[in-house]
């Protein structure tokens, strides 16, 4: 079950970031594109966001903690903070492969959730995982 609980931990830190990330490339994108962009990463940053209070409440159902603090979440993330403001297509190609390494820690908790026989976890996590292929393929699409 720890095994469950730590790994849960590390996808709220990480949907957190990949959130704040992505918001922060909505508020600065630029180019000629434009209106699609940033319409675009509107909508991925609101999905991403909906997904961080389940992914806590689940931690709470198992009788844990769920981490808050920007400093604890900065120890748990798997996702680099951008300082700087990269051009548009480098913008997506960091999110895609942000998002990419969401994934395996998707997969991880999914592997944990089924040894720790937690199936309404491990069904929550697929559900989670099915997004985010959605939102990769999106990503790849745009940086062809």
């Amino acid at each position: 079950m720890e095994q469950l609980i730590q790994q849960l931990k590390v996808i709220l830190a990480t949907n957190f970031a990949l959130y704040l990330k992505t918001h922060n490339f909505h508020w600065n994108i630029e180019g000629k594109d434009f209106p699609q962009y940033h319409s675009f990463l509107d909508g991925l940053y609101n999905s991403i966001w909906e997904q961080t209070d389940d992914i806590a409440e689940h931690l709470r159902k198992l009788d844990a903690y769920a981490p808050g603090s920007l400093s604890r979440f900065r120890e748990l993330a798997d996702i680099q903070d951008s300082t700087n403001i990269p051009q548009a297509l480098s913008m997506f190609a960091e999110l895609k492969n942000d998002n990419d390494r969401y994934i395996i820690h998707l997969r991880a908790g999914i592997v944990a959730a089924d040894q720790a026989g937690e199936p309404a976890v491990s069904n929550f996590l697929q559900d989670l995982l099915g997004k985010h292929q959605k939102h990769a393929w999106m990503l790849r699409s745009i940086i062809k």
